[in-house]
């Protein structure tokens, strides 16, 4: 992961996890959605994206988070491992773990220059 990548991803990390000690969960989700397009090619990254919204699940009681990450918590860790994520999923269980979505800008121009995440 390049540098200009990482320090991104680590920012929507820390306002997330700010967002969450807050119990400001709605934005702590958003910027785990936008980490995650970002980190998703990256095993490690991608696994802790999905533990946070699987917290954000548990803290909210819904089922059908706490469900879905504990799917997506091995199947995307799988999926980063064989270089096979759909592209700006932004990897909550309101939309399929097999979905392709579009990138916001502001993310591709940072992907663009990462050579695993293969943008067109």
């Amino acid at each position: 992961m390049h540098s200009a990548l990482k320090n991104a991803f680590d920012a929507e990390m820390q306002s997330a996890r700010q967002a969450l000690a807050d119990d400001r969960l709605t934005e702590a989700f958003s910027h785990l959605e936008r980490a995650h397009v970002l980190g998703q090619w990256y095993v490690m990254t991608h696994a802790t994206t999905h533990v946070y919204m699987l917290r954000i699940g548990w803290r909210r009681r819904d089922l059908r988070e706490i469900l879905g990450q504990l799917l997506r918590i091995p199947g995307g860790m799988i999926g980063s491992i064989i270089g096979r994520v759909p592209r700006g999923n932004t990897g909550g269980a309101n939309v399929s773990a097999t979905r392709p979505l579009p990138i916001p800008q502001d993310l591709k121009d940072l992907l663009r220059h990462d050579r695993r995440s293969r943008l067109d």
